[in-house]
């Protein structure tokens, strides 16, 4: 059960339906993470009662009392600032109030779709601007031509300055067949409106073909697979596909992660397990200096197949872990640029109004002890695109990134015979 609400609520954050983190941020990402998430205890609320906020209940009796504004003063609105007040304090743009209605909608989408734009977004936490992480394969988001990395400047002409994630969220979600309006910043630092008509999203998993070499053609013996997202179906696609592999034969794997924006701790983990005999997957860190490690099962399906990986900063938190644990524990190489940077591990707690309370509860390292919160991990080999070229060959599937993961698998092929 946690897993599915994992899930969807990193979804409804980064995914652009529910302010929740979404990214292995553990979980939002979180969710859709992602973010990987630790579950509260079932059941388990937060009252906002306490004599410590008595002081609250003072000002809004003045502000009703007294205030110039009558209208102004509603009961309501003030119980928001409060909260927002409260949460924005931290400094941490992962841990989101979420509504009551908000919360409720998050569980029409565990059936695997939702209906809004179908891309990730996360709050840059050095300027504070609302970042798309990755727009979903084939989503309305981007046919509209929204790129990772662009910043949201302004929704249906609303200034985006000093929103949160979860403001965002709010205002771009919607119906099918509905439109919204964003104004983006695109990595070259040109401005564009964007026009999308909202649709149903189905949550993409994983995606396989031959690799393909800088014409297009299919490399003999190379196999590719992209994971978007990490779900329990994510597991059970992936293994699928793996054995598929090991039964025709191939020789070695392009893992594409450069739009996947995380997903489910434990399927993470069940991912990592399939590429590592044994060792590692990545330590958790409480808020006590408590560690908490997550280690890979001996025998798994792909464990003695040459793998490259390609991330870009459409890469976080799942994702990441997933690139950490396999290059730490010698098992491949990263293609391409630095990741997002997602390190956090969140949970859900639920609220006495409905609500709940999408907080981070601690930090996770690689199995070398790399915090990569704000940072993300940087490529073996760094081949840099722009997001319109990074677009193009994740559009075709081919382009210099894919040319370069090949070559460097070729040399692990050949330095192995």
């Amino acid at each position: 059960m946690w897993n599915t609400l994992k899930w969807t609520l990193s979804l409804l954050v980064v995914a652009l339906i529910i302010a929740t983190a979404g990214l292995v941020g553990f979980a939002i990402g979180d969710q859709a993470g992602g973010g990987d998430t630790v579950q509260a205890p079932p059941g388990d609320t937060i009252s906002g009662d306490g004599s410590g906020y008595d002081i609250l209940g003072e000002i809004q009796d003045i502000l009703e009392e007294d205030f110039v504004v009558p209208e102004a003063v509603n009961g309501e609105a003030l119980e928001q600032g409060a909260i927002g007040g409260q949460i924005d304090a931290l400094g941490d743009p992962h841990t989101v109030y979420i509504t009551p209605e908000d919360y409720q909608s998050g569980f029409d989408i565990i059936s695997g779709s939702f209906e809004g734009i179908g891309a990730n977004v996360d709050q840059d936490p050095t300027t504070g601007e609302i970042t798309i992480v990755t727009p979903f394969r084939g989503s309305p988001a981007e046919k509209a031509g929204i790129l990772p990395g662009d910043v949201i400047l302004a929704v249906d002409g609303e200034s985006t300055e000093g929103w949160s994630v979860q403001d965002a969220v709010e205002v771009i979600r919607g119906t099918e067949g509905t439109e919204v309006t964003l104004t983006v910043r695109h990595s070259n630092r040109e401005s564009e409106d964007l026009t999308i008509t909202r649709g149903t999203i189905v949550i993409p998993t994983v995606f396989a073909h031959d690799a393909q070499d800088a014409s297009g053609k299919a490399v003999p013996g190379v196999a590719y697979i992209e994971i978007q997202q990490f779900t329990d179906q994510t597991v059970n696609d992936l293994r699928d596909e793996l054995n598929r592999i090991g039964d025709e034969g191939y020789k070695g794997l392009v893992l594409d992660l450069r739009r996947n924006p995380g997903g489910g701790l434990d399927a993470t983990v069940n991912v990592a397990d399939m590429f590592l005999d044994g060792g590692t997957v990545l330590t958790q860190v409480d808020r006590n200096g408590s560690e908490t490690v997550y280690e890979a099962e001996s025998g798994g399906e792909a464990v003695d197949l040459p793998v490259v990986i390609l991330v870009s900063g459409g890469s976080a938190s799942g994702s990441e872990v997933l690139a950490g644990a396999l290059r730490d524990n010698g098992r491949a190489k990263l293609v391409g640029t630095q990741t997002f940077g997602k390190g956090s591990v969140n949970h859900i707690r639920e609220l006495s109004n409905g609500g709940a309370l999408y907080v981070t509860i601690a930090r996770w390292l690689t199995p070398n002890g790399t915090l990569i919160e704000g940072v993300g991990l940087g490529p073996d080999v760094p081949v840099e695109l722009t997001p319109e070229a990074l677009s193009d060959e994740l559009q075709k599937g081919y382009g210099p990134q894919m040319s370069a993961a090949i070559d460097l698998l070729n040399q692990q092929l050949a330095a192995s015979r």
